[in-house]
């Protein structure tokens, strides 16, 4: 379970909310989730029919984890869905960093959706698109599929030909904020 007591030293997470609100918390003996500057405890407690229950500000909330993959959670609080990760501070704080880099990338790199072969482009090099223009049609299990920006910006590099087999995820152009 993501909070257990265990006789482990003390270990020091993070748990974050899909839209990144931070929970620090200590593991094992003492659990505590910091809002702002305050430290506040936590109980992790479960009845004889094996439910398992946070005990929170003076409340109880019935806790079941529904899935887990890797540091990800969706676990469900008196009925109510959460997504949470449980990270280090390391990796807490390596996230972050991406999370920003990705930010502050100036070359977004629109990728091919799908395995497929161009038909052509609708853009050359060094051209201003829009957001939602169409930038090139890529067939695809006898279907042309309309390939658009998903930014404002000029077309940085095309790394493609017209004719050429391309896979999912090949990087197809390169659009500079």
């Amino acid at each position: 379970m993501m909070f257990s007591k265990s006789k482990m030293s003390k270990q020091k997470f993070i748990a974050c909310t899909g839209k990144n609100k931070k929970y620090e918390f200590v593991n094992p003996k003492e659990l505590y989730i910091k809002q702002g500057k305050e430290n506040i405890p936590v109980e992790i407690i479960s009845d004889k029919q094996g439910f398992v229950y946070i005990v929170w500000k003076k409340k109880k909330y019935l806790v079941d984890i529904i899935e887990k993959n890797q540091n990800q959670y969706e676990i469900l609080v008196n009925g109510v869905s959460y997504s949470i990760s449980v990270e280090s501070p390391f990796s807490y704080k390596r996230r972050k960093f991406l999370a920003k880099s990705k930010e502050e990338s100036k070359v977004e790199k629109i990728q091919a959706p799908m395995p497929g072969k161009i038909v052509e482009f609708l853009v050359e090099e060094n051209q201003v698109v829009k957001e939602g223009e169409p930038l090139l049609i890529l067939e695809a299990m006898k279907m042309q599929n309309e390939i658009t920006s998903n930014i404002h910006g000029k077309i940085n590099k095309i790394n493609f030909h017209a004719e050429d087999t391309v896979m999912k995820d090949d990087i197809l152009i390169e659009v500079e904020k």
